[in-house]
């Protein structure tokens, strides 16, 4: 919450603006992801525009949440996750100086920007707002579509290139923090599900886990790249509930009661099939959960323990 409550304080009304079209992640998934920037000259009105968008953002931005891989935030949150966590490092590198090599120069270095980043300046403070593209940006809208714009009660072409900014931003980088609006975007633009898979991995590797599953090959498969899943399983890992003997016998001795059908071999190894792989995952994320005051069964998206 310190570093919304901290850009909220700032005068960002004064602040120095310089926007910067971005292209990429490219390179291998394994490796770190690679970044090309461009600046651009802007007037004092898109400057007043970007400012305006930026103070929009925090204002409806009431409370910020721990950012996790299966959580999510709604229009007035934002999620929260450490810069050092992230590959951020690398995009800031790329747009850290306005070099006279660096500016956009034609039309052919703003066209397929995959995002764009608003840089404000306030004395030593610098904000980093990123928002992915719209479609007008990309060449084959430039191709297929003649712009017009109406006045003076007729209709008239305008051949200039057009470029559009949205009107809120998807993440922002601000001193040792990101604060996340747009969550598939910020893990798409900074390569959070090449981690995952790295992730999913590990977690095939560690006996720890493989000792659970009579043959854990088909839960392999029902993963595969989907993100959803991949998020899932990576949670599965950093939760660990399944390197808890406790925890594999009370889902064993009680898993009917919650409405799953997982199978267990004689040794008490999960069998997972097509049909249960879900369960199972939703199992050891620990997700289906017994109220104690309704005593009916839930499905959770997210679990956060509670001292009590």
């Amino acid at each position: 919450m310190a570093a919304l409550e901290d850009l909220k304080a700032l005068d960002l009304a004064q602040a120095q603006v310089t926007l910067w079209t971005v292209k990429g992640p490219t390179g291998p998934a394994v490796d770190a992801p690679k970044y090309s920037g461009r600046w651009i000259d802007t007037t004092d009105p898109v400057d007043a525009v970007l400012k305006e968008i930026l103070i929009a953002d925090l204002a409806k931005t009431e409370e910020v949440l721990e950012y996790g891989l299966l959580a999510q935030n709604n229009e007035a949150s934002a999620l929260t996750i450490g810069f050092d966590e992230t590959h951020a490092d690398q995009l800031l590198q790329e747009i850290a100086a306005e070099l006279p090599q660096k500016k956009a120069s034609a039309v052919k270095h703003l066209l397929n920007a995959k995002f764009y980043v608003a840089k404000f300046i306030i004395d030593e403070q610098v904000i980093y707002a990123i928002r992915k593209t719209e479609d007008g940006w990309k060449t084959k809208r430039a191709i297929n579509v003649r712009d017009l714009y109406f006045a003076d009660q007729q209709l008239a072409l305008d051949d200039r290139p057009h470029f559009q900014l949205s009107k809120n931003f998807d993440f922002f980088i601000f001193g040792g923090e990101i604060l996340v609006k747009t969550k598939n975007v910020f893990e798409s633009f900074l390569r959070y599900k090449s981690e995952q898979r790295q992730e999913f991995v590990g977690l095939q590797a560690e006996a720890e886990f493989l000792d659970i599953f009579l043959d854990v090959a088909p839960l392999v498969a029902y993963v595969g790249d989907n993100k959803i899943q991949l998020r899932r399983a990576s949670a599965i890992r950093d939760k660990g509930h399944y390197k808890d003997p406790l925890f594999m016998q009370r889902l064993r001795d009680n898993q009917a009661e919650y409405g799953f059908g997982i199978q267990f071999d004689a040794q008490g190894k999960i069998v997972a099939t097509l049909e249960t792989c879900a369960q199972i995952m939703k199992a050891l994320l620990d997700h289906r959960l017994k109220s104690g005051f309704s005593t009916l069964i839930y499905d959770v998206q997210d679990t956060t323990p509670v001292q009590v």
